[in-house]
């Protein structure tokens, strides 16, 4: 089964997809949007979903450190809902607290340029999601 794991911003959307098994997350570009265009980004999903056979998706949830939800966080529970009623696949909300940061923090260790970190950074972070994701499934079936 393939999961996709998504990082929304206001202007991006980070795209991973996990192996066949779910034991591992790869990175995939970019979609770039208008700001808050969400039906563009989700006729940039589209292809990936039908071309990967996508049967879950999870969806970051960015949460403040004391656990509130603030703007961006209530921008991914509609995101949530649109990828729902489009896709009739089963979404999760993963926290994502400081996935972002650990994202750029691999980058930094792949030794990529800061042009290419910058270019990037959605899909790590997207990656980052996915395999926290995946990772946390493996270790409850234990």
């Amino acid at each position: 089964m393939r999961i996709m794991g998504l990082d929304l911003g206001d202007k991006t959307l980070g795209v991973a997809i996990s192996d066949p098994t779910g034991f591992l997350s790869t990175g995939y570009p970019t979609i770039r949007f208008k700001s808050r265009d969400y039906s563009s980004a989700l006729d940039g999903l589209a292809k990936y979903i039908t071309d990967y056979q996508v049967e879950k998706i999870v969806l970051g949830l960015p949460l403040n450190m004391d656990g509130s939800c603030g703007h961006q966080g209530e921008a991914s529970k509609t995101f949530k809902l649109l990828l729902e009623e489009r896709f009739h696949l089963e979404v999760i909300l993963q926290d994502e607290r400081l996935t972002t940061k650990m994202g750029l923090q691999n980058m930094i260790y792949s030794n990529s340029s800061k042009k290419q970190r910058k270019e990037d950074i959605d899909m790590e972070a997207a990656r980052v999601i996915l395999q926290n994701y995946l990772d946390k499934e493996r270790y409850n079936k234990k």
